[in-house]
């Protein structure tokens, strides 16, 4: 399995786009930074079936018709076609 970033874990809570608070030890992380082994992964478009990478960051989600666009840090934990890939 792929290692993590914080800002990739349901633990991490943004402060700003360089760091934020690890929940479950209350400390101060950087959002890129390595989450040790054990967090659980966060439901975003980059790690769903249905989002097709056009570049780095953005792409389209094709779960329905027409495609729409779609970027792959965008917080996938409402969406109802949401299949994660593992």
């Amino acid at each position: 399995m792929t290692q993590l970033t914080f800002r990739d874990t349901r633990d991490y809570v943004a402060i700003d786009v360089d760091k934020g608070i690890d929940h479950r030890t209350g400390k101060l992380v950087h959002a890129d930074a390595v989450a040790p082994e054990g967090y659980e992964r966060l439901a975003k478009c980059k790690f769903c079936k249905h989002y097709q990478a056009e570049d780095a960051s953005n792409g389209c989600c094709t779960a329905a018709a027409p495609a729409f666009a779609a970027y792959g840090d965008m917080i996938a934990i409402t969406c109802e076609d949401f299949t994660a890939v593992h």
